[in-house]
């Protein structure tokens, strides 16, 4: 029997789901309803209806005009608040020793934003600081909201770190972190301090929810130790599981929607 020619079919491979689609701008001109609409405000034919009312200022002047077209440089306000029609991302870093935390420094040597670079065509910036020398977890975003959330005082957002001494850590000085110490700005306590490897002293876990400068280095300089090695293997919730060093990962939804209800 005659073999029948086989049909190929070749499928087109999917981009990762984590990954957020581009949204092309043409000659970078962008209509103004849409841009209101990706701020999240509306939709699109209520946006027109915003304009039409005169709600909307394009770089402080008035817009009625349907149909506008403006920049992603162009300040739009509504309701006195600057909008911002990128898609919000979320991306987490398991960041290494070596880089400065910094997206605008350009005397800094090497930064995290290499290593978040080509990640999402979004403009993103790293959520607080770690010094040059601390790894782990460092979050970056585009949504000014919930970075003003996370590193405010007043939210309290919990941070845990592996801390490697250069010599044991005394049972008295640990209660003492944990009662609390001052410092030369002011007065700092441990939520939680404890041992993490019983047969070695010097492997301290700490909680903390102060986002001071170099606080973890600081409490325990105080005492005369020098942390050797210092790492965040817990942000507001977030953890490294599965996460290695200097590669990051897109939050799901249900993180997402964890850090802005917590």
């Amino acid at each position: 029997m005659k073999e029948l020619p086989r049909k190929i079919i070749t499928l087109k491979k999917k981009p990762p789901v984590s990954e957020p689609a581009k949204e092309p701008v043409g000659d970078g001109m962008i209509r103004l309803n849409r841009y209101i609409s990706n701020a999240g405000i509306c939709s699109r034919r209520d946006a027109d209806d915003l304009i039409s009312k005169g709600l909307i200022t394009v770089n402080g002047e008035v817009v009625t005009e349907l149909g506008r077209k403006v920049t992603l440089d162009d300040e739009v306000v509504f309701e006195g608040k600057r909008l911002n029609p990128e898609k919000k991302v979320y991306l987490l870093l398991n960041k290494p020793k070596g880089f400065v935390t910094t997206s605008d420094d350009p005397f800094a040597g090497r930064t995290v934003m290499e290593l978040v670079q080509g990640a999402c065509p979004e403009r993103i910036y790293p959520v607080g600081r770690l010094d040059i020398q601390t790894t782990g977890l460092l979050l970056f975003t585009n949504d000014g909201d919930l970075a003003k959330k996370l590193t405010h005082p007043s939210y309290e957002k919990k941070k845990v770190y592996h801390v490697q001494l250069d010599r044991d850590l005394l049972q008295e000085d640990m209660e003492k972190i944990a009662s609390g110490i001052e410092l030369e700005d002011g007065l700092i306590a441990a939520d939680d301090i404890h041992r993490t490897d019983q047969s070695d002293a010097r492997q301290v876990g700490i909680e903390i929810h102060s986002g001071k400068n170099r606080i973890v280095r600081r409490i325990f300089e105080h005492f005369g130790y020098h942390v050797e090695k210092l790492d965040r293997v817990l942000f507001a919730g977030l953890t490294k599981k599965d996460l290695p060093r200097g590669r990051y990962r897109f939050l799901t939804p249900h993180e997402i929607s964890y850090l802005k209800m917590s």
